[in-house]
């Protein structure tokens, strides 16, 4: 009796043993295949805050563009039109869309004589005609529509009467470093042109669209003459604003 347990004992381990190693290969526990370094890069990436995006403070406006720019956008100047306001003394340009919220603004290279009119007739001479102190960029506020120019370039006709135009730098005398002028620092040297205003490329594709159907208004400030007499509403925007403060209750 005491044989057949032991025999019976040794058959048992045999088939435990047995069973244990019959086990498939497909029950065992599997370890996770290890990432590829891509995958780890993707993962790691993930994880990573997404990095705040730095904004471009505002442009700081002269007073005098600060005036017109209140102004348009209060008295409604621009009648739902988009409109560019060009700050001579200031060398720069800066672009509203019709509700008036500034899309852009960018350094301008403006005519080489300063002045704020043009010489009568200047726009039925050709470019060797015009004397030193015609080429001035006049100032007033003007109705632009895009046109033809001489060579086949389509340019914001500002005053089509007196032959300015806004648009990007010609091909032209490489001796008056157009290019240079408008990105140095300094504004005395953005004066170069015979009275057109040349804007960089960027700002130019801004303003093709937005001024491609109807147009817009191109208000040039002045250089020498009172910002009044150029644009005459601003000797009454204050009082108006004050009657609209009054009207909506905001002075009570």
């Amino acid at each position: 009796m005491s044989v057949d347990k032991k025999m019976i004992r040794a058959f048992l381990a045999l088939a435990g043993f047995a069973l244990v190693t019959a086990v498939p290969a497909e029950t065992a526990v599997k370890k996770p295949a290890a990432k590829s370094a891509t995958a780890r890069k993707k993962a790691a990436a993930k994880k990573k805050p997404a990095a705040a995006k730095v904004e471009a403070p505002p442009p700081v406006l002269s007073d005098g563009a600060t005036r017109v720019v209140d102004w348009v956008a209060s008295a409604k100047d621009n009648h739902a039109l988009p409109y560019i306001v060009i700050d001579k003394q200031g060398a720069a340009a800066y672009l509203f869309d019709a509700r008036g919220k500034m899309l852009d603004h960018a350094p301008v290279l403006i005519g080489i004589a300063p002045g704020d009119d043009a010489t009568p007739g200047i726009g039925a001479k050709s470019l060797a005609e015009i004397g030193p102190a015609e080429k001035t960029t006049p100032a007033g506020r003007f109705l632009a529509k895009f046109g033809m120019a001489a060579g086949k370039q389509r340019v914001l006709w500002v005053d089509y009467a007196t032959s300015v135009a806004l648009h990007t730098i010609p091909p032209g005398n490489p001796k008056e470093k157009r290019k240079e002028r408008m990105l140095s620092p300094e504004i005395e040297d953005n004066r170069i042109t015979f009275g057109c205003i040349n804007v960089p490329k960027v700002f130019h594709a801004k303003v093709s669209p937005l001024f491609g159907k109807k147009g817009g208004y191109v208000y040039i400030l002045p250089d020498s003459k009172p910002i009044e007499q150029v644009f005459p509403r601003l000797r009454v925007q204050p009082f108006l604003n004050a009657a609209t403060r009054v009207d909506s209750g905001a002075g009570q």
